[in-house]
């Protein structure tokens, strides 16, 4: 099948995860064309059934914004026309769901018919969608989708509560590549960070306030008082100035360390103890998900779609969002108990297994042979 992606291309999960479907799709043999305005960073080199089309916005004086969306139905329209691509797949509602179906439509005028998939991934819905002046629109493209998906539970009730829309939404969960068995941790790499007698914990984010690195701060300042650790912050963001003050304030700078932006996460996750997320709010829960990958318990929140990947006393802890004590003692507890950690680490491993990409694959692919086909019985 020769399929489309429409994507933003940045660190954000949006990007990760349709970037990986993509690569995943094309070693199963699709023909998979990536369309966005810069290369996704998780693409990497040349591979095998991949193509990359670059969205162009010109700089015209005339707009004080540029019509980015204007383009990128352009651009659809002699893609799939050019390609003969048999479906267009759009990660984000905005406004990749509203160009596919300007693009659907203006392909339509010249005998070519192409469904397209719309996946919400989260703050699409729960954010930006909240805004009166998007909610027309995004409803109205939810309508005209010919399938619409969605990474959790949470993240469907979410969209049927602010969205005027019966179409029905399939949950398909987010993925991650999976070992068959844990790595051992590369001592090497995790002296560089910390001593063998400190604990490691880490956090990954895009540093906005949603993702309450404030608290991130202050239950590691608890953990500390009752064990050697060290805290590495990986990603970066508005926020990140803020938790820089509250660290010196606090005077733990020493055992703070900001990592800044990596493309693979895997090799900081690799030699952490313990993964904090006390988000405001998580659609989905990928960062806790990479974490459990390579057998890092997580310390939680419990809202959103986090409760579906990280289970309560298995996996790692929840706690209501802001409640900093309970998380601080949920990661003591399992810090300053090594049989109980490493009884956590493979529950944690065991549970992420549950979201290996051999598993999700299957249902992308069956969505799209159902919407295709669908659309050719229309046509008949």
């Amino acid at each position: 099948m020769r399929i489309g992606i429409v994507l933003y291309p940045t660190y954000g999960g949006s990007g990760v995860v349709a970037t990986e479907l993509g690569i995943a799709l094309a070693e199963k043999g699709h023909e998979i064309h990536f369309v966005s305005y810069s290369q996704p960073v998780r693409l990497g080199s040349f591979r095998k059934n991949i193509y990359y089309h670059e969205v162009s916005v010109s700089d015209y004086p005339l707009f004080e914004f540029q019509p980015y969306e204007t383009v990128l139905a352009s651009k659809l329209v002699d893609v799939v026309k050019y390609e003969k691509l048999d479906l267009l797949h759009v990660h984000y509602a905005i406004p990749h769901a509203s160009a596919a179906f300007m693009a659907q439509q203006i392909l339509k005028t010249e005998g070519i018919e192409i469904p397209f998939i719309t996946t919400l991934h989260g703050t699409d819905i729960t954010l930006v969608g909240k805004d009166q002046s998007f909610e027309p629109v995004i409803t109205f493209c939810l309508n005209q989708s010919n399938a619409i998906t969605a990474v959790s539970e949470s993240l469907k009730k979410d969209t049927y509560h602010h969205f005027e829309t019966e179409k029905p939404i399939s949950v398909i969960p987010n993925f991650i590549e999976t070992k068959e068995v844990l790595k051992e941790v590369d001592m090497d790499l995790r002296r560089r960070y910390a001593s063998d007698d400190e604990m490691i914990i880490t956090h990954t984010s895009n540093f906005r306030k949603v993702k309450r690195i404030e608290d991130v701060i202050l239950i590691f300042s608890k953990i500390r008082e009752k064990s050697p650790s060290k805290l590495l912050l990986t990603g970066d963001g508005p926020e990140r100035g803020h938790a820089e003050h509250l660290a010196r304030e606090l005077k733990i700078c020493q055992d703070i360390i900001f990592i800044g932006k990596v493309r693979d996460t895997a090799h900081v996750l690799e030699i952490s103890d313990l993964f904090l997320l006390p988000s405001e709010t998580e659609s989905f829960g990928l960062a806790a998900l990479e974490a459990m990958a390579v057998g890092v318990p997580v310390i939680s929140s419990n809202t959103g779609g986090i409760p579906e990947v990280n289970i309560h006393g298995f996996s790692g802890y929840l706690s209501y969002v802001g409640d900093i004590e309970d998380m601080a003692n949920n990661a003591i507890k399992l810090l300053s108990d090594e049989k109980l950690k490493q009884k956590f680490r493979n529950q944690a491993f065991s549970r992420a297994k549950e979201f290996s990409i051999d598993r999700i694959l299957p249902m992308y692919e069956k969505l799209y042979d159902e919407v295709v086909h669908k659309q050719k019985q229309s046509l008949e």
